[in-house]
């Protein structure tokens, strides 16, 4: 198979859809590779690393696309991209589909095949492809916290640790999954006093158990939630469903019972953000302020440390895309139901329900295609 490795246009979006060392294990199954120029060079990966490892290196995104029957990326295709996917082309990458109509319209008129990282999902209904992005994003969700809650960058001045004498501050995270757990731990570990909440019981029994103790968890809930935000510091929301939007757990006449200068970090703005006032923003305008809450909702937060991100991705996705490249998409679905849960569009029909259902559209049954 030919697969293709385009340079990420998004904003600052450093990382690449594979590391040399994947590529060469796609070369080794005896495919070929082919790497746009200086795709690479934002996670420290030379084009030299990927010749080497027997990747050709092509001059345009548009000869990345065209070349290929399998893109491998990391963020969804742009506005730019739209028309470089081509019928029957396979799209690996995320795609996060229900909070972007007109990405979703594009893939669909593209009549591509776009299996979508976020929605792999195992039988024991974890989700591996979004994992490592997602401890990525809860570490760095709390480090970024902490940077804005200084008086310099809008926050109360607040240093998270405290100092002898003088308390830390209480950061208030929301969801106890994988970008929670993430988030609470780093959180925990400079020192902060921690809530972590969750709607799930046995969940909050496990962390109970597993976080330090100076975490706390809570059953997550309107009341519960407005009890904890008179005090809060940093508010960290790390909600997910599947495919679907996210749920928003703070509204905008929830925002007088912070304190002003307080820090929303939402990492759940792929999925549309689970702050009524979240909207998306970039590594270059990272944070705005509404009601003197500054909130800090950078759609790519792994984004920012490119380097370790595409490792760990790359760690990840590498048996998925050799399956794929191996067998042909349809046969590799079929073989594997993980991989077919990440199927969101096929050939002009979205097989995800969440996605149909988000935008009112027709809904097709994935096995039909396989």
């Amino acid at each position: 198979m030919k697969i293709g490795i385009p340079k990420e246009i998004k904003n600052n979006e450093n990382r690449v859809g594979m590391t040399p060392a994947g590529v060469a294990e796609l070369v080794r199954h005896g495919h070929e590779v082919y790497v746009q120029h200086t795709a690479g060079e934002g996670s420290g990966f030379a084009d030299e690393a990927y010749v080497k490892a027997g990747a050709t290196i092509v001059p345009t995104i548009e000869d990345a696309y065209g070349v290929a029957d399998m893109i491998v990326k990391i963020k969804e295709p742009i506005a730019p991209e739209y028309p470089l996917v081509k019928k029957g082309q396979l799209v690996f990458t995320y795609f996060h589909f229900a909070c972007d109509k007109a990405l979703t319209d594009a893939m669909l008129k593209s009549r591509g095949v776009c299996l979508a990282y976020e929605t792999v999902e195992t039988a024991h209904h974890t989700l591996p492809l979004l994992l490592p992005m997602s401890e990525v994003a809860g570490r760095m969700a709390t480090i970024n916290g902490a940077y804005y809650l200084q008086k310099t960058k809008g926050g109360k001045g607040k240093l998270i640790c405290g100092v002898p004498g003088v308390k830390p501050v209480k950061v208030l995270v929301l969801g106890g999954g994988i970008v929670g757990q993430a988030a609470a731990r780093v959180a925990a570990g400079m020192g902060a006093n921690v809530v972590i909440a969750d709607i799930s019981l046995p969940r909050l029994r496990e962390l109970s158990v597993t976080m330090p103790p100076n975490v706390d968890t809570l059953y997550s809930s309107r009341h519960n939630i407005e009890r904890e935000l008179g005090d809060v510091d940093i508010v960290v929301g790390a909600v997910l469903v599947p495919g679907d939007k996210a749920p928003r757990l703070i509204t905008r006449d929830m925002l007088r019972l912070m304190e002003p200068g307080t820090v929303l970090v939402d990492v759940a703005i792929d999925q549309g953000g689970c702050f009524e006032t979240s909207h998306p923003t970039t590594h270059s305008d990272p944070v705005y302020e509404v009601d003197g809450i500054l909130h800090y909702a950078v759609a790519n937060i792994p984004g920012a440390v490119p380097n370790t991100s595409t490792w760990a991705l790359t760690n990840a996705t590498l048996k998925y895309a050799t399956a794929l490249a191996d067998k042909g998409w349809r046969k590799a679905c079929h073989d594997d139901e993980a991989l077919a849960r990440g199927l969101n569009i096929i050939d002009g029909h979205i097989v995800y329900k969440a996605v149909a259902d988000v935008f009112g559209m027709e809904y097709e049954p994935v096995e039909q295609f396989l």
